[in-house]
Formats: C-alpha cells, structure tokens, sequence
C-alpha cells in the first residue's frame, strides 16, 4: 500500500535528505532532533555511530507533565527543549549538532531550540 503524502510533506522530507547527507552525530557529539507534529513536539538525542537514542523528550513524556500546563504551543516546544537539556547534561552529554529534520527554523523549532541553548546544550 502506496503511502500518500502532501507537496508540503514532500518538500520537507527533501530537506531533511538534504541536511541528513551533511550531518552525522557521534559519540563526542551526538544528534539532537526534533519532530513537530501538529498537535505534540518530540526531541531526541541520537548517536548515529551506535545508532542508539541517547535521551528522548516529548510532549507526551510523562516527566513533562509534571513541568506543568504551557500556555501554547510555542511554550510547550520551551518546556521539550529545557527538559532534553536536563536529561542529556543528566547522562553527561554537552555539544550536541542539532537537526532540524527539515522543518523551518522558526516558532516551535527555533523556540526547543533556543531553551535547549540556554538549559546549557551547546550548538
């Protein structure tokens, strides 16, 4: 069975290909990427050498629902992003390289993103 995508789908799973051929995550410094659905947003740190998923947070997690209701969406990708942070200096990562898995660097993206910076991921 033919999975149907959109020309939106389409075009950012072209720049994820195109950002992912450049982009590799070791163990000094792994991956972190994120995944934005329209109702959630999720966040996982990858070694791409092991293959294995280091540290994982989302807004299904239940570690985040303890953090407390976010306003909006905006504000719940700042709570994935702070959480993410405190979990991987947590297992002892600190570099990370950060891909965006071809979403836009903006709203909730650049807002994970930014909270990840200033809970002290370094990218």
């Amino acid at each position: 069975m033919a999975v149907k995508t959109s020309f939106r789908e389409l075009a950012r799973l072209k720049r994820k290909m195109r950002i992912r051929k450049k982009l590799h995550g070791t163990p000094e410094r792994p991956r972190l990427t994120v995944f934005r659905s329209d109702k959630h947003i999720y966040a996982q740190i990858i070694d791409d050498v092991l293959g294995a998923t280091l540290v994982t947070a989302s807004t299904l997690a239940s570690d985040y629902r303890e953090m407390g209701t976010p306003k909006g969406k905006v504000e719940a990708a700042k709570q994935v992003g702070q959480l993410v942070a405190r979990k991987a200096r947590a297992s002892g990562i600190t570099r990370v390289v950060f891909d965006r898995n071809g979403f836009i660097y903006h709203g909730r993206v650049r807002a994970l993103a930014d909270a990840a910076r200033e809970a002290g991921l370094e990218f």
